[in-house]
């Protein structure tokens, strides 16, 4: 018995040194392949998807460390710091008519307003990567899922899953209103109502009492005619790297 234990023991350690062995071959393999294609890993949205999933299968995080060797060798730890900012200044500008919620498609679209024609590309994945980043460091930022799509969270107000499924509700309309959320979730009439008057509070809906019928719960966010009479003051700017 104790054989067998010995012997399975040292088939162990074998295969974990071969793993290791191959784990390190690999690792160096996508330094090489980092250096070659750098300019395309920082130019190309595509690309840097492709390299991020690579990183992920060995356990790499080019985005950990601002001083790490990735983010010197790529620059991509530079990229994701100024995409953090220019995020950060789309929110602020527009909190005052959405409360603290934009979709991940409008933010994407000021962003590379306010970044101009000759910046890289940014795709919606470089967005989501660099406000998980933003998340870290208590912001209040957040993401959302809605639909096909994602509500970015700007501010650091308390939303459960109550709020998460009423915003997911008025996604197709940008408003919902008591009985519909009665009747959609099953709701009492009080929960309902209890939902609504806290995104009311925080910024994030607007009230429309003149509805006919009864009274609409309107989440800026989701409303598109706002989305293409607003513009930032930045837009035009062309400087941005």
């Amino acid at each position: 018995q104790a054989k067998y234990k010995e012997r399975g023991t040292v088939l162990a350690e074998d295969q974990l040194a071969q793993m290791s062995k191959q784990l390190e071959t690999f690792r160096t393999n996508l330094q090489e392949f980092a250096s070659k294609h750098k300019q395309e890993i920082r130019k190309s949205p595509e690309f840097r998807l492709q390299f991020q999933d690579m990183c992920a299968t060995i356990g790499v995080d080019p985005l950990a460390s601002g001083k790490g060797f990735w983010s010197e060798l790529l620059g991509v730890g530079d990229f994701y710091y100024e995409l953090g900012v220019q995020i950060i200044e789309v929110c602020l500008a527009l909190r005052h008519r959405n409360g603290g919620l934009i979709t991940l498609e409008e933010l994407q679209q000021q962003v590379l307003k306010g970044r101009g024609k000759f910046a890289q590309d940014v795709s919606q994945d470089d967005l989501l990567r660099a406000i998980k980043k933003l998340k870290v460091l208590g912001s209040g930022f957040g993401i959302i899922p809605v639909g096909g799509t994602f509500l970015v969270q700007s501010v650091p107000a308390e939303l459960n899953m109550d709020h998460t499924v009423v915003l997911q509700l008025a996604e197709k309309k940008g408003f919902v209103t008591v009985s519909e959320i009665r009747d959609s979730l099953k709701w009492e009439t009080e929960r309902a109502k209890q939902v609504l008057e806290h995104l009311l509070k925080e910024g994030m809906a607007w009230l429309d009492a003149q509805a006919p019928a009864e009274p609409q719960f309107w989440l800026p966010a989701l409303f598109p005619e706002l989305h293409s009479q607003e513009t930032l003051p930045e837009e035009n700017s062309e400087g941005v790297p």
